[in-house]
């Protein structure tokens, strides 16, 4: 990263990002607009017939009605009637949800039935029979047309309720999209602040710096393991690539594999994602890799509470990022970021380091990074307060 060409890659990458992440955000946009307009549509259309059925319903009460007369709504009963059933079917089609879809599927038979009765109040009135019309009309005649609008109104609310789940779901996907971009522009900043160029004086006075104590933002495998044929791995360019396929994230397999790379990224031997069922609640791990099935026997026997004394529950009281120094020769040092959400903290994320790196400016933004990206991955699960703590942890 001290290269000018270095560096204007990274700017270049990081203006793309943002561009790529402001034309999905209005891509969605778009989506949610078209989304609520044919909401309204479908709405409208939806009371309209709602109307139309209990003009129905009266112009049929109006046939033994005292003064009315049959050769004024007899016509209109049919009008409305033929009017009516094609309107319903018509709604099918645009309904968005099976619910909705269902539900006018009944009231379209409902429709039909109140045809059939009709027919038969008429043969009651041509027949003389006027008390025989009456029960028919206002029983069955309008018990069925009542049932008809309320099987209308049933899929209008259901639509309503399918376009709020979508919106939401539609309103995580611009978060995820715009966090990733902002967390990758985030990145290439922290590069090249911590790997700016040394004024020419200072280059010229003695010896260099090795490359990790200048901020070198590149991760070399530990001494005691061989270094990979491709060399360093730049740790900008596997941060962003995790970045983005957080994303992407489908089920929990996906994210354990994310947790693997995780652990590579940040050469740590360990990683853990801690949750309660609600912001303030015990923490369990729920993801891990790293870890031997004993170590994640021990870690899964007991939930951590909130008022414990070690770095993960500090992290989920304070809301700050916690480094616990290693002891050479003794323990691993570690860094514990916590997973913040506008409600609160929500859990923490943990990373067992090597070779001391737990001190790197780099590495704790790092952590910080994740762990804003496994919030975004998990907080709608703690919302629905539906306890993750009780999958199973993964390890590799």
């Amino acid at each position: 990263m001290r290269s000018r060409a270095a560096r204007l890659t990274a700017t270049a990458a990081a203006l793309m990002a943002l561009g790529a992440a402001g034309y999905l955000f209005f891509t969605i946009e778009q989506d949610i607009a078209f989304r609520r307009e044919t909401l309204r549509s479908f709405d409208r259309r939806a009371r309209e017939v709602a109307s139309a059925l209990a003009d129905m319903r009266a112009a049929e009460q109006a046939y033994v009605a005292a003064g009315q007369g049959t050769d004024f709504w007899m016509p209109k009963v049919a009008a409305l009637l033929a009017d009516v059933a094609p309107r319903v079917d018509a709604l099918r089609p645009s309904a968005a949800t099976n619910e909705a879809r269902s539900a006018l599927m009944e009231a379209a038979a409902l429709v039909t039935e109140f045809g059939n009765i009709d027919r038969r109040a008429r043969d009651y009135l041509r027949s003389g029979q006027t008390l025989m019309a009456g029960d028919v009309v206002f029983s069955e005649g309008g018990e069925t047309t009542a049932a008809a609008v309320r099987q209308v109104e049933s899929a209008r609310l259901a639509e309503n309720r399918g376009f709020d789940l979508a919106e939401a779901r539609l309103g995580r996907r611009q978060a995820a999209v715009m966090g990733g971009a902002a967390g990758f522009s985030v990145l290439v900043l922290l590069a090249l602040a911590v790997a700016a160029p040394k004024p020419r004086e200072e280059a010229r006075g003695g010896d260099e710096a090795p490359a990790e104590a200048a901020g070198e933002l590149m991760l070399r495998e530990p001494a005691a393991r061989p270094t990979p044929a491709g060399g360093p791995i730049p740790l900008l360019k596997a941060a962003a690539e995790l970045c983005t396929d957080f994303g992407r994230l489908t089920d929990s397999r996906d994210l354990t594999r994310l947790l693997s790379r995780v652990a590579t990224v940040m050469d740590a031997s360990g990683v853990v994602v801690w949750l309660g069922d609600h912001p303030g609640a015990d923490l369990r791990p729920v993801f891990a890799h790293g870890y031997s099935d004993q170590a994640l026997a021990r870690m899964t026997a007991t939930a951590i509470p909130r008022a414990a004394d070690n770095a993960v529950a500090a992290a989920y009281r304070s809301e700050t990022l916690q480094v616990v120094l290693s002891r050479p020769g003794a323990s691993n040092g570690a860094v514990v970021a916590p997973l913040l959400t506008p409600e609160g903290c929500i859990g923490a994320f943990t990373a067992e380091l090597l070779a001391g790196r737990e001190t790197s400016e780099a590495v704790q933004a790092i952590a910080s990074l994740f762990a804003a990206q496994l919030t975004g991955v998990l907080a709608a699960s703690v919302q629905r307060a539906e306890s993750p703590a009780t999958q199973r942890v993964v390890s590799r």
